[in-house]
Order: structure tokens, then C-alpha cells, then sequence
């Protein structure tokens, strides 16, 4: 089942990784602005550059 999120904006705590990363992946597909939540800054980041890298 295809949601369509256009036009919402998701907040994803831990989403840096594992679990949460696999929902704001998700999320991001089906078209909502994903706001990545982290320990670090650094972490963030990265999460941040790996979502722009699978979601084009």
C-alpha cells in the first residue's frame, strides 16, 4: 500500500539509525519532509547525507 505524504513533515526521534532511520527512509519515499533527530550533530549529519543518497 503506496501512502502519499506530500506536503506533510514528519519529526522521527533516533532517526539516525537502525529502526528509525528505516521510518524516515520510509516517510521520506512517500513524499514527507523528514525532521532527523539524533544524539549528535555528527550523526544527524550523516543520516541526513544517507537519506539524500536513497532518496533522490
Amino acid at each position: 500500500m503506496k501512502i502519499d505524504l506530500t506536503g506533510k513533515v514528519a519529526l522521527v526521534t533516533a532517526s539516525t539509525g537502525g529502526i528509525g532511520f528505516a521510518i524516515a527512509r520510509g516517510l521520506a519515499e512517500s513524499g514527507a519532509e523528514v525532521i532527523v533527530n539524533g544524539r549528535s550533530i555528527d550523526s544527524v549529519n550523516r543520516g541526513i547525507q544517507q537519506l539524500q543518497q536513497q532518496i533522490p
